[in-house]
C-alpha cells in the first residue's frame, strides 16, 4: 500500500498476522524486497511489517529531505500507521543507522534490534568512494556493488535481480542517503535492549570485523556468523537468518 507519512508517499507491506511484529528496515537503496525471504518463513507465526524508505523502490524522493532525521521519524511513522506499539527491529547494512538512531531515541518501543550485516564502523573513505561513483557513473557502480554483494558462479540470477532492484533509486537520492552515514554517531554502548547481530564471514561491503565490534559495544548482544556468506544474507541465506532471530527471541 501507498501512504503518506511526513510529507512523503511511502510504499508499506504488511504480512502475517501473529501476536508480535518484527518491522525490518532495507539497506542504502535497497527496498523492502531484501526482506522478502525472511518475511516468508517468519510471517507463518509473526507479523512482518516493512517499507520501501525515502529514496528507495517505489518510495522515490527529493535529495534534499533524504536526512539521517527524516529517515528515523519515517520508521515511527510507519509504526504509528499500522498501530504498532512495540515491535521487533531489525535493519539490513544501511538500514541499520536508522534503525539505531530509532532505539536511541525511544528504546521503550523496541523489544528487540536485530542487525543483519550492519554498516556502522565502515571508514569514511569506503563511503566516499562509494558516494563518488554513484554520482559519475551510477549503473556502473550499482554492478560492481552488487557483485561484491552476491558473489559465486551460481547467483547471476540474484545479481540481476539485485541490478535491477537498485537502478530503481535515482541517482542523486541514492548519493544523499550515502552521505547522510557520514554524520552518523558510531557509539553503540548506551543501546541496552536485547540485540542480535548477524554478519557473514565473506562480506566484502562491511567488514566481519564490524559485526563483531557491534556485538562488543552492545550491552545485550548475541553475535551470529554466517561463515561464506556475502553482504546479503537475507537474500542468500534467508532460513539461515531466520533461524538465528528465532533462537534470539524466541521468548
Amino acid at each position: 500500500m501507498f501512504v503518506d507519512i511526513n510529507g512523503q508517499k511511502l510504499h508499506v507491506v504488511s504480512f502475517g498476522a501473529g501476536p508480535r511484529t518484527v518491522l525490518a528496515v532495507g539497506g542504502w537503496i535497497g527496498s523492502w524486497e531484501l526482506w522478502e525471504q525472511p518475511f516468508e518463513l517468519l510471517s507463518r507465526d509473526w507479523r512482518c511489517v516493512s517499507y520501501d524508505h525515502r529514496g528507495s523502490g517505489e518510495s522515490p524522493a527529493h535529495p534534499d529531505s533524504i536526512t539521517p532525521e527524516t529517515l528515523v521519524a519515517d520508521l515511527f511513522g510507519v509504526m504509528d500507521l499500522l498501530e504498532i506499539d512495540t515491535c521487533l527491529l531489525a535493519g539490513e547494512s544501511l538500514g541499520a543507522l536508522t534503525v539505531l538512531e530509532a532505539v536511541r531515541r525511544a528504546p521503550e518501543r523496541f523489544e528487540g534490534l536485530i542487525l543483519v550485516d550492519g554498516a556502522p564502523g565502515v571508514s569514511r573513505e569506503t563511503v566516499g568512494r562509494l558516494v563518488d561513483g554513484t554520482k559519475v557513473d551510477f549503473p556502473a557502480t550499482v554492478a560492481a556493488f552488487v557483485d561484491a554483494c552476491v558473489p559465486g558462479s551460481d547467483s547471476e540470477h540474484l545479481r540481476r535481480w539485485g541490478r535491477n532492484l537498485l537502478s530503481r533509486a535515482e541517482p542523486a537520492a541514492a548519493a544523499r542517503l550515502l552521505e547522510g552515514f557520514l554524520d552518523h554517531p558510531s557509539s553503540l554502548d548506551e543501546i541496552d535492549i536485547p540485540a542480535l547481530v548477524i554478519h557473514s564471514s565473506d562480506d566484502e561491503i562491511v567488514s566481519i570485523e564490524v559485526g563483531r565490534w557491534m556485538a562488543s559495544q552492545l550491552r545485550q548482544a548475541t553475535l551470529v556468523e554466517l561463515a561464506g556468506a556475502g553482504h546479503v544474507p537475507t537474500v542468500t541465506r534467508p532460513r539461515e537468518v531466520v533461524d538465528a532471530i528465532r533462537a534470539r527471541f524466541a521468548g
